[in-house]
């Protein structure tokens, strides 16, 4: 049965945040990040410090949308305070691997003892930090953190070989 669908979302003190149609922006000391929610039947609000999400005729599909929109919202929020950080670390069984960056990438030299290099594209906006075997990633944006720490693990995996024996790669640990 459809019927409307309301939530709320207060903004936390000292941040400041503007809906430009399907955008959310959201800034505080410097730091902005934005978002863009273009999901059909449902709309977003900002009346004084508080967002509200609304479907108008909504079912228990738009009710997922409408918490989905909340997580990434209180991830704008969170992300305006402090920074995402993962953390990768780099395993060899066979062959020692090197670690360089160069630009917007990270090169995988030597793994698994092949002569072309491996990259990974690093996300603008993200810190990348190597101490000798492992990897630290932080960003304001968790999806950009989160993306680049998946395009470095898929750049060391291991195809056509078994995973029990051939163990090396670039794993997240936290």
């Amino acid at each position: 049965m459809r019927k409307e669908l309301t939530q709320t979302i207060p903004v936390p003190e000292g941040l400041t945040c503007t809906i430009n149609a399907t955008t959310v922006i959201c800034k505080k000391s410097g730091v902005e990040l934005s978002r863009a929610f273009d999901i059909p039947g449902i709309s977003l609000d900002l009346q004084g410090n508080i967002i509200t999400i609304k479907a108008t005729k909504g079912n228990k599909n738009d009710w997922k949308k409408i918490k989905s929109t909340i997580a990434h919202i209180q991830n704008l929020f969170t992300g305006v305070e402090k920074k995402f950080t993962y953390t990768l670390e780099a395993c060899n069984v066979h062959f020692p691997m090197t670690l360089k960056t160069d630009k917007n990438n990270l090169i995988v030299n030597n793994f698994l003892g092949e002569k072309v290099a491996r990259t990974a594209r690093i996300l603008p906006g993200v810190d990348m930090e190597i101490k000798g075997q492992k990897i630290i990633l932080s960003s304001h944006n968790r999806e950009a953190a989160g993306q680049t720490a998946a395009n470095i693990e898929k750049a060391t995996r291991i195809r056509y070989r078994d995973r029990r024996i051939f163990q090396d790669g670039i794993f997240i640990t936290s």
